[in-house]
C-alpha cells in the first residue's frame, strides 16, 4: 500500500483503486493537515525541545519561564503566524524568535516581566529556562539562611503561604486524631497515678 505522500506524487498516475485515497490525501491537504517530509519533529528554541506538531503560540508555553500571553507577545513582535505548526519554521525564524524573547526586558512593561526588582540588582528581568530554577533555589536559600517566617516554614518543611495545616499536609505516620482513644489513654493514666499515690 501507498504512503500518504507516494499517493499524492501519483496524483492523476495513480495505481488502480488508489484513485479514491490520493484524491483523499489532496481533501486533507486542502483542509489545512500538513503532511510534508520539511516538518520537524522536534525544535530547539532558547534550550528546550519543542514538538515540531503544535501551534507556535501554544507550543512555546513549552519554555520555562514564557506563559501563553508572553508568547503571544513574541509572536506578535516577529510578525509570524501563531496559527503556524513550530516544525515549519526555518532557521532564521527561530533565530528572529530567541532574538525577540531576548529583548523582552527592554520592549515591555516592567509589570510584565517574570522577576521585577531583582534583590541583587534592583533591575527588572525577565528569565527564561534553568534561570527560572535557579533564582527559585537562590531565593528559598536566602531566606532559610536569614531565618525569615517563609524561610522557617521552607526548613521544617511545612506550608509557606498561610495554608491551613490543621486537616491537609500532613506528614509522618499520624494519619488521623481518633479524640476517644486519646480520653480513654489519659483518663488511664489519671487513674494509675491515683492508684500509685493511694498506695503511697
Amino acid at each position: 500500500m501507498l504512503g500518504v505522500t507516494e499517493q499524492i506524487a501519483c496524483g492523476a498516475n495513480a495505481p488502480q483503486g488508489f484513485e479514491s485515497l490520493s484524491r483523499r490525501s489532496n481533501n486533507l491537504k486542502l483542509m489545512g493537515v500538513i503532511v510534508s517530509e520539511e516538518l520537524k519533529h522536534i525544535v530547539r528554541i532558547k534550550n528546550t525541545n519543542l514538538e515540531g506538531d503544535q501551534k507556535l503560540d501554544y507550543g512555546m508555553t513549552g519554555i520555562k519561564g514564557l506563559g501563553y500571553r508572553t508568547a503571544k507577545a513574541v509572536i506578535q513582535k516577529t510578525g509570524l503566524d501563531p496559527k503556524r505548526r513550530i516544525g515549519a519554521l526555518s532557521e532564521d525564524e527561530v533565530e528572529e524568535i530567541e532574538e525577540a524573547i531576548d529583548q523582552l526586558e527592554q520592549e515591555t512593561p516592567a509589570w510584565f516581566v517574570n522577576r521585577t526588582k531583582d534583590v541583587e540588582t534592583g533591575e527588572d528581568k525577565h528569565l527564561i529556562g534553568n534561570d527560572v530554577v535557579v533564582s527559585e533555589r537562590q531565593d528559598i536559600d536566602r531566606m532559610k539562611k536569614i531565618n525569615s517566617y517563609k524561610g522557617v516554614r521552607h526548613k521544617r518543611g511545612q506550608k509557606v503561604r498561610g495554608q491551613r495545616t490543621r486537616s491537609t499536609g500532613r506528614t509522618g505516620s499520624t494519619v488521623g486524631v481518633k479524640r476517644a482513644e486519646l480520653k480513654a489513654e489519659a483518663e488511664a493514666e489519671e487513674e494509675e497515678e491515683e492508684a500509685e499515690e493511694g498506695g503511697l
